[in-house]
C-alpha cells in the first residue's frame, strides 16, 4: 500500500469523499456533521493523504493546522469493503508521524458518539487519544466525541 499527499483533483477521490459525506449525513443530523467536502479540504491549512492499494483507492485522511502547535485529524475513511483490514491503523500512524515532522505537539479530533463510530473511537484510543472537551470552534454536541493526544 502507498500513502501519498493528494491534491484532490481526481474524480476517484471526489467520488470517495462524496460517499463519505452522504454516509455521514445518513447517520448524523446535518447540524452535527463536521465532515469536510472537497472545497473544505482544499484549504492551505489542510494536508490530505490518499491510501492506494495498487490502483485502488482504499482510504484517506487529513490534518488541519489549528495553530503552530495543534492540528486536527480530518476525513479519516476506509473503503467499506476494506474496513478492519489495517488500513486505518496504517494511515493514522502515518498522520501522527507527519504531524510530528511538521512540528505539531498536539493532535485532536472530532468523531461521532453513535455506536457506528465505536470502531473509530477504539482505533483512536489504541493510538493514545484520550477524550477531551471540545476544541477549536466545536461546541458540546450529543452526537460528537472529542479526543486529543500529545505528540
Amino acid at each position: 500500500m502507498k500513502i501519498a499527499v493528494d491534491d484532490l483533483s481526481g474524480p476517484e477521490i471526489a467520488e470517495f469523499l462524496n460517499e463519505h459525506i452522504q454516509e455521514m449525513r445518513s447517520i448524523t443530523p446535518l447540524e452535527s456533521k463536521h465532515a469536510l467536502d472537497l472545497d473544505g479540504l482544499r484549504k492551505p491549512e489542510i494536508t490530505f493523504w490518499s491510501v492506494m492499494d495498487g490502483d485502488t483507492l482504499v482510504g484517506c485522511g487529513a490534518i488541519k493546522r489549528l495553530d503552530t502547535d495543534h492540528a486536527e485529524v480530518k476525513s479519516m475513511r476506509t473503503r467499506p469493503v476494506r474496513k478492519r483490514s489495517g488500513i486505518a491503523s496504517l494511515l493514522l500512524e502515518h498522520i501522527i508521524t507527519e504531524a510530528r515532522r511538521m512540528g505539531f505537539t498536539r493532535l485532536s479530533l472530532e468523531t461521532g458518539s453513535d455506536d457506528f463510530f465505536l470502531p473509530a473511537r477504539k482505533l483512536y484510543e489504541k493510538f493514545g487519544f484520550d477524550y477531551c472537551e471540545p476544541f477549536a470552534d466545536y461546541r458540546l454536541d450529543p452526537y460528537s466525541a472529542f479526543m486529543t493526544r500529545s505528540l
